[in-house]
């Protein structure tokens, strides 16, 4: 299986530090933010990535982090995003890097205090499909929110104003190489992106999606106050442990 890291975005709420830089270039604690999805790759075996980014600063990305081998990767790839046409659409630009591989997905932002080893050697044993892990959050309505029916999911919303669970959708998700067709047969949302909840819906009505329930904390880090609790968690605790 492949990694994938997303890391493009103009990260509009973290301005004005991201007029200069990417956010996932961003210090969390002792380390640069991309340093986490990185090895939260690693710690789950895999040793091939793919880094999507953009924006002015990507060039920087290679400054930093060369071609991996601080981390012992076997190759660090890397693509390049044009504006800002959704999570999918930038997913969408690894297909020729999977080649036909299963992926693991992570976006950039996402720190997790252990790791993803179990739910990845268990998809990579499986017949294919998708898997997403979720984690209850006290907030729900920020996140794309899981419904499930025993050891089913059922649906997955996005924002809801009403949630029906507080499952929240993590920015780690797994697929099988039917997932580039269905990015190819989306359409833009309102808001003109290719929509990575759309991504999982399409799975979930072929009963090919799976999922598992994250150990330890999750944050993302894309605003001033995530980012902040993201630098405050791995200070207490760390990130990525094998525990």
């Amino acid at each position: 299986m492949k990694g994938v890291i997303l890391a493009g975005g103009l990260g509009t709420r973290l301005h004005p530090l991201t007029r200069v830089t990417n956010k996932h270039l961003l210090p969390v604690w002792d380390k640069p933010m991309i340093h986490y999805p990185i090895r939260c790759l690693v710690a789950a075996g895999i040793d091939d990535i793919l880094l999507v980014t953009g924006g002015n600063a990507a060039g920087d990305f290679l400054k930093l982090l060369g071609n991996g081998k601080e981390f012992g990767l076997k190759h660090l790839n890397y693509t390049y995003q044009e504006g800002e046409g959704g999570i999918a659409e930038a997913l969408g630009l690894a297909e020729h890097f999977a080649e036909g591989e299963k992926i693991c997905v992570v976006l950039g932002d996402n720190i997790i205090e252990r790791n993803i080893k179990k739910a990845a050697d268990d998809f990579r044993a499986g017949d294919g499909g998708a898997k997403i892990l979720l984690k209850e959050v006290p907030d729900p309505e920020r996140f794309g929110v899981a419904e499930l029916d025993g050891d089913q999911v059922i649906s997955i919303v996005e924002k809801p104003k009403d949630p029906k669970t507080n499952l929240a959708v993590i920015g780690i998700y797994m697929y099988d190489p039917w997932v580039f067709q269905i990015i190819r047969d989306l359409e833009p949302s309102e808001r003109g992106e290719l929509e990575i909840t759309d991504v999982n819906n399409a799975y979930i009505r072929e009963g090919r999606m799976s999922y598992q329930i994250l150990d330890g904390w999750w944050t993302d880090a894309g605003t001033f106050g995530s980012l902040h609790r993201a630098s405050n968690m791995v200070y207490e605790g760390g990130a990525n442990r094998v525990d």
